[in-house]
């Protein structure tokens, strides 16, 4: 007897959704593990966009959200409130890919050279990218987060344990 293709469609959407959750996990774990490891570091490329102007502020952050994204990131892994995690996780890539477009418009501007040849480390745990390709990185992220978010997204806990079926 073969499957059905709305079956088909919907295990392949179920591979789907486990990559994206994986990859976005991983994602986040590696980058805040980096950050994590190098706070001083961390703390440095936090100051040079100036949005925080009080020091126990600043380094409240520089020492709380890359734990905070590895927290997440092993929420995505495990399949634990995917939606929430989602959610989190596409508020900060919008909120810091915004900040990263400003200031890259700034360098842009400071340096009098194209856009797409913007090189900075942006403090995300990758080192110094080109701007272009740390916006595309972004976009990416940002469409798998919405992706789990918008009904793609499972939560293990509503799967398992598996409750019988009444008789």
């Amino acid at each position: 007897m073969n499957a059905s293709p709305t079956s088909a469609l919907a295990k392949v959407l179920g591979v789907a959704t486990v990559l994206a959750r994986w990859t976005l996990g991983a994602f986040f774990v590696y980058m805040g593990a980096r950050k994590a490891l190098a706070p001083v570091a961390f703390l440095e490329l936090l100051r040079e966009y100036d949005l925080v102007h009080n020091w126990f502020a600043l380094n409240a952050i520089a020492s709380a959200l890359p734990w905070f994204e590895i927290f997440c990131g092993f929420l995505l892994l495990a399949g634990i409130a995917v939606r929430g995690t989602a959610l989190l996780v596409a508020a900060m890539l919008a909120f810091f890919t915004c900040v990263v477009l400003r200031r890259a418009l700034a360098l842009e501007t400071v340096l009098a050279v194209p856009f797409c040849a913007v090189k900075f480390d942006c403090g995300c745990g990758g080192g110094p990218e080109f701007i272009c390709a740390k916006l595309r990185e972004n976009a990416l992220l940002l469409g798998l987060a919405f992706w789990l978010l918008v009904g793609r997204g499972r939560c293990v806990l509503y799967q398992w344990p598996r409750r019988p079926e009444p008789v």
